[in-house]
């Protein structure tokens, strides 16, 4: 059977997005759609909005991994007033499940209504609905560079004060976490980026313009680089 939602994965850079994409279509059933390498965060989301023909649809990133048995047919859907549901993926490198890089179901006019946020879903109108089932594996660490990426970003934004409303409790645990990766494929460099983004944040928090270079790929890539060499960008 098929879900009553259109689906869409956005992916830039990511190397098994073409296999994910495929195994996202098998789970989803029906075709899912795909947007890829547009250069923007925020306008890449936005076009998510246009390649979708339902009002309700699934958004998932290029590096989620779908569990086969995800239950796709049984989703309900958004209640009012409600702009996106959060199902929790698995963490490959620190032991983590939660909302960071989990499927999720959105609406168009949440999407074409958001406002301004670094960590850009977190501007949608209305209320965002964590799930406390969990849909996959976010699939990051597939090269050194990917995986410091995933963790300065996302210890970046935490340790700056998360977007989501979440208590600093909870935000000092995930960073703790983060920090202490080690398990999976390139975890230490996972480590590394965490503690970079921290840093990052310590320095930029109070500066948008230069704290919005997160969504910046082009910066990333070079501030990695920089610190790595071109033979860890490559794996």
């Amino acid at each position: 059977m098929t879900s009553a939602f259109d689906a869409v994965l956005l992916s830039y850079d990511e190397p098994m997005a073409n296999a994910l994409h495929r195994r996202l279509g098998r789970v989803l059933g029906g075709t899912v759609k795909r947007l890829h390498g547009v250069r923007g965060m925020r306008r890449a989301y936005l076009l998510t909005a246009e390649l979708a023909d339902t009002e309700q649809f699934f958004l998932a990133d290029g590096d989620f991994s779908i569990d086969t048995r995800f239950p796709a047919v049984g989703v309900e859907p958004l209640a009012a007033g409600v702009s996106m549901r959060v199902w929790r993926a698995v963490n490959p490198v620190n032991g983590l499940t939660y909302g960071y890089g989990g499927l999720k179901l959105i609406r168009r006019d949440a999407l074409r209504e958001m406002g301004e946020a670094v960590d850009v879903l977190a501007a949608l109108p209305g209320k965002v609905e964590f799930c406390q089932d969990t849909a996959g594996t976010t699939r990051f660490n597939q090269s050194p560079y990917h995986a410091w990426k995933a963790g300065f970003r996302e210890c970046a934004m935490l340790a700056r004060g998360s977007e989501y409303g979440m208590n600093d409790t909870d935000a000092r645990a995930r960073i703790d976490a983060w920090t202490s990766s080690s398990t999976g494929d390139f975890a230490t460099y996972a480590a590394t980026g965490a503690r970079d983004g921290i840093a990052f944040a310590r320095d930029a928090a109070r500066d948008p313009e230069r704290f919005d270079l997160l969504n910046d790929p082009a910066w990333l890539r070079e501030h990695f680089t920089a610190a790595h060499g071109e033979q860890a960008v490559a794996g």
